[in-house]
Order: C-alpha cells, then sequence, then structure tokens
C-alpha cells in the first residue's frame, strides 16, 4: 500500500542555500512551517517566510563554534519518533517534542575544502556532524520522513510538491532515504581517504 503523508514542518540546514529558494516558496505555499538555525534562518526570513529557530525548541544557543546547533532529543526525537507507535507519540508529547516530517541538509563542502589546499585544521571544521546526524536519521524513518540530503534532490522535492502538494508516497520517500544513504557513503568515504594519507 503506497502511504501518503503531509509535511507539515520542515527543518532546513543548509552549507549551499542557491536554488532553494523556489523549494521554499512552494512548501511555504503548501502551509509548511520552518524551523532552522543561524545563516539559513536568516535566509528564509529574507525570503519573507516566518522560521522558527532550533534554539528557541532546544532552549540551548549554538554553542562550541558552531560544532553543536542540531544535535539535541527535541530536534532528533521529532525526526526518529515514529508515527505509527503510541510509545513514541507518548513520549513525544510527554517531552513536547514536536513533529518533522522534512529534513533539507546540504553538507559543509569537505572535498572542496580539501581541493582547496587549505589546511588542516580549516579541513577538519570541515566535517559535518549535525548534517550527516541529520541525514541518517531522517533517512533511517523515511516511513514517516522526507530527507534532502544535498542540492541535487531540491529538485526532485520540489516536482514532488508542485504535481502533489506539499505530501509524499512511501515510495518517493524511500527513495529519498535511498540518495541519503548514498551521500552520507561518500562523504564518509571522501573523509576516510583523507585520514589515510
Amino acid at each position: 500500500m503506497t502511504e501518503t503523508k503531509k509535511i507539515k514542518t520542515a527543518l532546513v540546514s543548509v552549507f549551499h542555500k542557491d536554488g532553494l529558494d523556489e523549494l521554499l516558496t512552494k512548501l511555504h505555499n503548501d502551509g509548511v512551517q520552518f524551523l532552522s538555525t543561524g545563516g539559513t534562518r536568516a535566509f528564509i526570513e529574507s525570503l519573507g517566510f516566518p522560521c522558527a529557530a532550533v534554539e528557541e525548541l532546544t532552549t540551548y544557543p549554538s554553542i562550541l563554534g558552531g560544532r553543536v546547533k542540531t544535535l539535541h532529543p527535541k530536534v532528533f526525537g521529532g525526526i526518529l519518533g515514529r508515527r505509527a507507535l503510541a510509545e513514541d507519540q507518548a513520549e513525544m508529547a510527554k517531552f513536547e517534542i514536536p513533529e518533522i516530517d522534512l529534513v533539507i541538509v546540504d553538507l559543509y563542502p569537505f572535498e572542496a575544502t580539501v581541493a582547496s589546499g587549505a589546511d588542516e585544521p580549516a579541513i577538519i571544521e570541515k566535517i559535518d556532524i549535525g548534517g550527516i546526524s541529520l541525514i541518517r536519521a531522517a533517512a533511517k524513518n523515511f516511513n514517516d520522513v522526507v530527507i534532502v540530503p544535498s542540492k541535487a534532490e531540491y529538485k526532485p522535492l520540489l516536482d514532488i510538491v508542485n504535481q502533489q502538494g506539499a505530501a509524499t508516497t512511501l515510495e518517493q520517500r524511500r527513495w529519498f532515504a535511498t540518495q541519503a544513504f548514498g551521500v552520507s557513503s561518500h562523504y564518509d568515504t571522501a573523509i576516510h581517504a583523507y585520514f589515510e594519507k
């Protein structure tokens, strides 16, 4: 059975913002609420759309020079919570964890930073932690959540939203999860290759 799910809340945390405005506009017009941090939140608000701060949800600021922003149970609980499991729903209600139905991530440019000849401290800072964790969590819970793991998937989601509104089928969510594990695998392979040198 193809189970269609409505996208109500989207967490957006991207490095590259080019090409994102058309997708965000369509999602906003379809009633999707945005949640974000820092520069991405400022970008969303510059488009004229309201955007809740992750810091308001978690009650923690971005800390350690931006190394820790989204790593919090209220964020990951909202992504990993199983909508059809009563126990998960009860815990989410108890701890005031909102459901997050869509995660849009664009990882720090690790490979480009290595290729630029940057020094090691700069390269290490481009190892994405929160983003890769968001990708894995959302992809794992593809039964309920859509994961857009890179710029390459902005257009496929835009096409879906243009055709059927802010809703996806299970088959579509599984396709995005497949792309997501490809992105995470490639990313970790590049990091491993750098360290192995």
